[in-house]
């Protein structure tokens, strides 16, 4: 079994003792999704690239919490979805490949229709 769906198996074992597959419609469960993800955000905020790295160095274990929440919801929508998150990240990664070819895109941050 791959690493994903034991993951995925784990999530959805938590949330089905606890019956609370009934509170998760597709809107509520990507709310939460965007609510973790700014949560990490919240770690950043403000703070200039010198506070940022010691802010990582002293808060490692609470930002790790922060992405485990965004990593459970994302799982957890793949496996209520039938989404194979694995075959979707490999195929979005190709996608990526021809969007961001390396002669074209190495050390550049722009967008794939500007490079």
């Amino acid at each position: 079994m791959t690493d994903i769906k034991a993951l995925t198996n784990k999530i959805v074992k938590f949330r089905n003792k606890r019956n609370w597959k009934q509170f998760h419609n597709p809107k509520d469960v990507a709310l939460s999704l965007v609510l973790e993800a700014t949560e990490v955000m919240e770690h950043f905020q403000w703070k200039n690239d010198s506070e940022i790295k010691e802010h990582i160095r002293k808060s490692r274990e609470e930002i790790s919490e922060e992405l485990a929440d965004v990593l459970y919801w994302v799982l957890l929508m793949s496996n209520d979805f039938k989404i194979d998150i694995k075959k979707a990240l490999e195929n979005k990664m190709r996608k990526n490949e021809k969007k961001y070819p390396v002669n074209k895109a190495k050390d550049k941050h722009d967008k794939y229709n500007k490079i």
